[in-house]
């Protein structure tokens, strides 16, 4: 119980840290009357834009509510063994509904400062660097922390109520299924609005980005909040609450003992004690870490600061000395308690392996994606500085080269996960590998105040652009957007290692609710569902890529429309119709986002009910599989190709307007959907859809 009090104190202070940073923010200037009008802009397209998503998502909520209601908690079927828990209560359902308002309540909360924040920043950086970075990352603190505040009290509260872990699948699934669709929606929104922009602002009619007289350019900035921000939130809101429901369920599933499957996950031998102490101990010990976590990360969000004029280098090691310390404390912070709660010492390797696969996964991540690339002595190799030299060569060799480099940054992280996969089984089993997913995730509230700020940083750099402000704080915010390319190319890292790991967790969760004890591959059923299953995290990022080259070539066509029946924009004597270009992102985001949404929850359903139980094991581990890797490469290859061109527009190589600039713009358009729309919703595809099979499972055998 005390381990409850803890968290749900821990979840408050969290809470009301993010409130003292919203005011802290809040207090900071917002600059002259033409940056506060950009700003208004921003932010009423990005609440104009998130209202209309949320009417639509509320429509699906309410539909898989009823379905859940009627199958799994009322059991019309009579084929759920998972109804542990002595309630009359919906307690899937209700949870279904907590965690799908939570998810959404985070993704909202972190925009709604973050658009405050942008000018604010942009204010901020005609004084200097340090003052724009604290207040772009205090914002991102609002985000991070809100995230985990939300998630740890969300569950801890129902788990009080429902006295049964199983019932807070429910809770992860409304977690997953809002931040699919807001990852996906609000990704397509935001590239369909850059790449517009990009293609004819910056290619065709020359002008430089963020430029007011590009029509697409408040929809630009429109969509870096609501993808980047709120999007993201959601994203990390449910690896965060999956990661812990995890745990929890493996725990629990190892008091039920179902044959065969206890022994597999080499549990038994984990605590000194008896089942009591297991479940007293092993089903909260996941909410200690993240309780852990957030103090850890509060206090480590001071580490973070700068001085004037700093190097990206110098810039990277500000954020990074917040993700370390926090990593520290939690491990100082887990060794404490596992001491007093008197469990054995093989747990706190799973956590400390999880961090150090984490902190590694982010480490090579920033070497293949920032320009500063990897530095051993005199030794230095760019990845990106390779790729931006490419561009000489035109855009062919840039495609080629930002293609390779994605798909060999994968092997240092899928073998990064294997061996923490391999050492935490050993440790400590199937728990082991979920309790590692914990830690990796525990320092989230500082990890994503880092890739949050990112966005607000951008949108600092549109403002200072439009509003005309003095070119040394273009560069200063240039600098800090730069370095959150890097920042968000790292937190989708974490987020894709833990999601390999929470998958992999919650895969053996779905073999105790379908009482499969082994996935035989010679069976042709489990081998059609392997195919399958790797066919999903291709057939995902080809929609999602898609529906964004639909939905910015109808910008496309928007902006050029613009340039050519007002022809005044070009020399200020006509203005862009913003709200236009905001109008087309908006309702193509909406209509896209639809497919590939659906599909997720679809396919392993059909899978389950038309094949077997089997074939949808076999699913999974086939999307796990491939979906890491393609999440992986995606990734950075949109981060590497975002960074590449920005080293250009420095002056290398030619600097702006040159050829080779054209050609990293054309590169960076490409990966655009790469690392902000398909590679990061894959990290959610793979648990959604070992969520949906978790709580649809039963039905199937």
């Amino acid at each position: 119980m005390e381990i409850l009090i803890f968290a749900i104190v821990a979840g408050v202070i969290a809470l009301a840290f993010a409130g003292l940073r919203v005011i802290s923010v809040l207090r900071e200037d917002e600059g002259d009357e033409a940056m506060r009008g950009i700003a208004r802009s921003i932010q009423l397209g990005a609440a104009a834009f998130l209202k209309r998503e949320y009417i639509v998502l509320s429509v699906f909520v309410a539909i898989v509510f009823v379905i859940i209601l009627l199958f799994i908690d009322l059991d019309i079927l009579d084929k759920n063994p998972l109804r542990t828990f002595d309630s009359d209560a919906p307690a899937t359902a209700i949870s279904y509904l907590i965690g799908a308002i939570l998810s959404a309540a985070a993704g909202y909360l972190g925009m709604t400062v973050a658009v405050r924040a942008n000018v604010r920043t942009a204010a901020k950086a005609r004084e200097g660097l340090n003052g724009a970075l604290r207040i772009a990352f205090n914002s991102g603190t609002v985000m991070g922390m809100t995230v985990v505040g939300l998630g740890i009290l969300g569950l801890t509260l129902l788990y009080l109520i429902w006295q049964d872990p199983i019932p807070l699948v429910g809770f992860a699934f409304g977690a997953s299924s809002i931040a699919l669709f807001a990852r996906v929606g609000g990704g397509i929104f935001t590239k369909a609005a850059d790449v517009g922009a990009d293609l004819v602002g910056k290619v065709e009619a020359g002008i430089p980005e963020d430029d007011p007289r590009n029509p697409a350019t408040i929809a630009d900035n429109v969509g870096d909040n609501v993808g980047d921000v709120a999007g993201m939130g959601a994203d990390l809101f449910e690896s965060y609450v999956g990661s812990v429901v995890a745990t929890m369920s493996l725990a629990a599933i190892a008091i039920v003992g179902a044959a065969g499957i206890g022994a597999g996950f080499g549990q038994s031998d984990i605590f000194q004690s008896g089942a009591d102490a297991f479940k007293g101990a092993a089903v909260v010990l996941p909410l200690l870490v993240a309780a852990i976590g957030i103090v850890s990360a509060i206090v480590a969000s001071f580490f973070v600061r700068t001085g004037e004029d700093s190097s990206q280098g110098r810039l990277l090691w500000a954020l990074r000395a917040g993700v370390y310390g926090a990593s520290l404390l939690v491990l100082i912070g887990a060794a404490i308690a596992i001491a007093v709660i008197g469990l054995k010492w093989d747990l706190f390797w799973a956590i400390l392996i999880g961090l150090m696969a984490g902190q590694l996964i982010g480490t090579v991540t920033e070497g293949f994606t920032s320009t500063d690339g990897f530095s051993i002595g005199r030794f230095r190799y760019s990845p990106t500085i390779n790729l931006a030299k490419q561009s000489e060569a035109g855009a062919g060799p840039v495609l080629i080269g930002g293609l390779s480099l994605g798909m060999l940054s994968t092997a240092i992280p899928l073998v990064t996960i294997v061996i923490a996969i391999a050492l935490a089984n050993e440790v400590a089993g199937f728990y082991g590998i979920a309790l590692a997913a914990v830690g990796m995730l525990a320092p989230l509230g500082v990890t994503l105040a880092t890739d949050a700020y990112g966005p607000v940083a951008d949108n600092a750099g549109g403002i200072a652009q439009q509003a005309s402000l003095p070119p040394e704080v273009r560069a200063r915010t240039d600098a800090l957007d730069q370095l959150g390319n890097t920042t968000a190319a790292t937190g989708k890292g974490f987020a894709i290692g833990s999601a390999a790991l929470t998958a992999l967790a919650l895969l053996a969760t779905y073999a105790f609710v379908t009482n499969i004890t082994t996935l035989d591959l010679l069976n042709w059923e489990v081998m059609i569902g392997v195919l399958i299953g790797a066919l999903m995290p291709f057939l995902f990022a080809a929609l999602s890529m898609g529906a964004v080259g639909r939905a910015a070539q109808a910008m496309v066509e928007e902006v050029r429309r613009q340039f050519r029946e007002k022809p005044g924009i070009m020399d200020g004597t006509e203005e862009p119709d913003y709200e236009r270009a905001v109008s087309i992102s908006t309702d193509g985001a909406l209509r896209e986002m639809v497919v590939p949404g659906l599909l997720a929850v679809i396919v392993p359903v059909v899978v389950g009910a038309v094949i077997s139980a089997e074939s949808l094991g076999g699913l999974l581990v086939g999307a796990i599989a491939a979906g890491a890797m393609l999440a992986i490469m995606m990734a950075n290859a949109g981060g590497a190709w975002d960074n590449a061109k920005k080293y250009v527009e420095e002056g290398h190589f030619g600097g702006k307007g040159s050829e080779a600039h054209k050609a990293a713009v054309i590169g960076d358009t490409v990966g655009d959907p790469f690392k902000d729309t398909s590679g990061p919703s894959l990290n959610i595809l793979l648990k959604l859809m070992a969520i949906v099979a978790v709580v649809f499972g039963p039905l199937f055998v």
